[in-house]
């Protein structure tokens, strides 16, 4: 992995990353507490984490919009096919598969943490068909943040970047042969460096 350099450039904002490490950790807990009132409350933080982190990407810092890193199906298609060829343009910010996983992994979170306390409600405790969309919306989600890692893995050793640390510190490297362009996938909101 490349180290970074004092011209490393800040990426992901305080808040991010905050929200973000957060949310590993509450999904984390309500793994691992299965049941009862530590469960119930990580999933209530991970809904306000959630509804924080939307909030965010509607009016937080430009990396953070979800303006910035969400591309049409026709760019995500087409980044596909650059990685499979192995000439897709490294990106400052989300890749447009990541910008995707975010929504997926977002869009599963609400529907986890909103049945889990539909659950809990008088109305719907112990209704069977409550118990199986939460079971099946934490499986789904369990799913995601797998291929989310997996790809933060691959995207890693492929680019020659940390971007666990990325997401700690909040900076990605600058190199002096990297060129940065716009629609380098055919949006003009997205920012990648392509290799020369």
């Amino acid at each position: 992995m490349a180290r970074l350099s004092a011209s490393a450039l800040k990426v992901w904002d305080p808040l991010v990353r905050l929200v973000h490490w957060g949310m590993v950790a509450s999904v984390s807990v309500a793994w691992l507490v299965t049941e009862g009132r530590i469960h119930d409350a990580a999933g209530y933080i991970l809904l306000v984490l959630i509804a924080l982190r939307v909030l965010w990407g509607f009016i937080g810092a430009e990396r953070a919009r979800f303006s910035s890193f969400v591309c049409t199906p026709h760019s995500v298609f087409q980044y596909a096919q650059q990685l499979c060829a192995g000439r897709e343009p490294r990106h400052i910010g989300h890749n447009p598969l990541g910008g995707w996983m975010i929504v997926a992994l977002l869009a599963t979170g609400v529907a986890v943490s909103l049945s889990g306390w539909l659950y809990t409600t008088d109305a719907f405790w112990g209704i069977a068909w409550v118990e199986r969309i939460h079971v099946f919306f934490s499986e789904l989600l369990l799913v995601l943040a797998g291929l989310h890692i997996a790809g933060v893995i691959f995207t890693s050793i492929r680019q020659r970047e940390n971007l666990i640390a990325a997401m700690i510190h909040g900076r990605k490297r600058v190199e002096d042969e990297d060129k940065t362009v716009s629609s380098a996938i055919g949006d003009s909101n997205v920012h990648a460096i392509k290799r020369e």
